[in-house]
């Protein structure tokens, strides 16, 4: 996952954007194809533009899915009322929003239909248009629909020479959407503490699953990377292109890599920001990263104790860890009190985890703040939570962004099995014993997914001749960097471009490399891939 715990999409910075599977940027949130230099199909006539609708040319045969890959697009303003903030920032970027229409059940193409929601901005410079870019900014469940306005000025000169395409896939955001009727926004929970803590987890995803069955047992079944990738290319043909290059962060990493092995030759471009390795991609995606979550939190405690001055959280690592366990403790002990919240040692822990993506001052100040009002709350103060805390504390609480999360499980779950057997991460938890309390009660635990139906379909075997662009930084807690480099281990004609020292999930246009964003924007204008890897320093 880039983080299943949600982005709540309150923070209106680059990285707010992001979706991750393991976490959000705002509340909790969860995670390159190069291809031939064939450009895309020409742009639309002069008469199809002023109009606001768009027929795509004759790229696809006649069958089943012929009446979605030539429908019609009627292109209109994003703005969906009064209050649409995203949809006031793509008009004002010049983007156009439509809705494409696509089977619900793919074996089925003359049943139900769903509606996928896009946005675009059109490319300026069109004597020298190279065609789509689409994007996906990860979750699985994080919308993509509002991203083309930072995605184009990160691209800076070459982002004109592309129409840059968001999507909300299927289920999620705006486009056709799956709600289970939650009282969280995410499936992700500590263990607690001892056999009872970890007994209410189970009772709890047991939980999550039967609403999935009661309220979206008829999409939950159709929730998969395999549907979405279809829908891309059902989308592909109706902006009336051959190929479509791709720019997939986290999760997108995965989708991108099914994608053009379920459809080789139908893609240009492709960057992977964020890299899951396909061969550890599934339910239980965050085990196994404890480690690089440790990592990360103790940067960020470094960082905390040099900054004691304005936290209070102690002036050693030491210190500011001991304070993070202090408020554990407590919470295990009884629930600590914060605003109209209670915080138990289920909850505690994933507020920690779901601070950590993210490695800038703005984002550590929202973490160390959160970690000075449950300390605070451990000793017995009365706290009003800090705005990044609350929004937190909203999504993992209420259900306020129950369908976030409702779709993000549903498609982990319908592209593989999980374990069924509670007793199996009972026994994964109590190796890890007394020596972790934080973090592996979270990236171990069960999921609603031990009490979901089996897939429909079996998991994609990602191609290995895949040439792609690859970026990871060193310290990603989300998606680690050793997928990334058993990506390109297995893929001969990719390029990797690592960003050192910096513990970020999402790198090209979010953590302010120029490195980074150079190498990207480079391939996205040549189509050629650097002759070697490339090592970018920390700023």
């Amino acid at each position: 996952m880039t983080s299943p715990v949600a982005d709540g999409g309150q923070r209106r910075t680059r990285a707010g954007r992001i979706r991750r599977l393991a976490a959000r940027t705002g509340p909790v949130a969860a995670l390159s194809l190069a291809g031939a230099l064939t450009l895309g199909a020409a742009p639309a006539s002069t008469a199809s533009a002023a109009s606001g609708v768009s027929r795509a040319p004759v790229t696809a045969g006649a069958g089943p899915l012929a009446r979605f890959q030539h429908q019609r697009l009627d292109w209109k303003s994003c703005v969906l009322g009064p209050d649409d903030a995203t949809g006031r920032e793509l008009d004002a970027a010049g983007a156009r929003c439509a809705d494409v229409t696509v089977p619900l059940d793919y074996t089925r193409p003359g049943g139900r239909t769903i509606e996928v929601a896009v946005s675009r901005i059109r490319a300026t410079d069109t004597a020298h248009r190279i065609g789509a870019l689409l994007l996906n900014s990860g979750g699985p469940g994080g919308q993509t629909i509002g991203d083309p306005p930072w995605v184009r000025k990160a691209m800076k000169e070459v982002g004109g020479r592309y129409d840059v395409v968001g999507v909300d896939p299927r289920f999620v955001g705006r486009s056709t959407v799956l709600d289970c009727q939650w009282p969280t926004g995410t499936m992700i929970r500590g263990a607690g503490t001892g056999r009872a803590g970890f007994d209410g987890s189970v009772a709890l995803a047991a939980d999550l699953a039967r609403r999935c069955r009661d309220h979206a047992g008829d999409l939950v079944p159709y929730a998969s990377t395999r549907n979405t990738a279809r829908d891309m290319d059902v989308i592909r043909a109706a902006l009336g292109e051959r190929r479509i290059s791709y720019l997939g962060y986290s999760y997108g990493s995965y989708l991108g890599e099914v994608y053009a092995t379920m459809f080789p030759g139908r893609t240009d471009r492709v960057v992977l920001d964020g890299v899951i390795d396909p061969a550890r991609y599934g339910p239980r995606l965050l085990r196994g990263t404890d480690d690089a979550q440790w990592h990360a939190l103790r940067d960020w405690a470094d960082w905390a104790a040099a900054h004691d001055a304005a936290y209070g959280l102690g002036r050693t690592r030491d210190a500011v860890l001991a304070a993070v366990e202090q408020a554990r403790s407590a919470a295990a002990r009884k629930p600590l009190r914060l605003g109209e919240h209670r915080v138990d040692d289920h909850v505690l822990p994933v507020i920690v985890f779901n601070g950590l993506s993210q490695d800038n001052p703005e984002a550590f100040g929202d973490l160390a703040r959160a970690v000075r009002d449950l300390h605070d709350a451990a000793g017995g103060r009365t706290v009003s939570p800090t705005p990044w805390l609350a929004d937190t504390l909203r999504f993992v609480l209420t259900g306020h962004d129950s369908a976030y999360g409702s779709a993000q499980t549903a498609i982990l779950c319908a592209d593989g099995t999980a374990p069924r057997d509670p007793r199996t991460y009972w026994r994964d938890l109590r190796r890890a014993g007394t020596r972790d309390r934080l973090m592996v009660p979270v990236t171990d635990n069960i999921n609603p997914c031990a009490f979901w139906d089996a897939p429909r379909e079996r998991p994609t075997t990602v191609r290995a001749d895949l040439p792609a662009l690859l970026v990871n930084a060193t310290g990603d807690p989300r998606t680690v960097y050793p997928g990334a480099e058993a990506v390109h281990r297995d893929w001969a004609g990719s390029r990797l471009v690592t960003l050192r020292d910096a513990d970020q999930h999402a790198v090209f246009g979010v953590f302010g490399s120029s490195c980074v964003d150079d190498a990207v924007n480079a391939y996205l204008a040549s189509g050629r891939l650097p002759g070697t890897d490339l090592t970018c320093p920390r700023p």
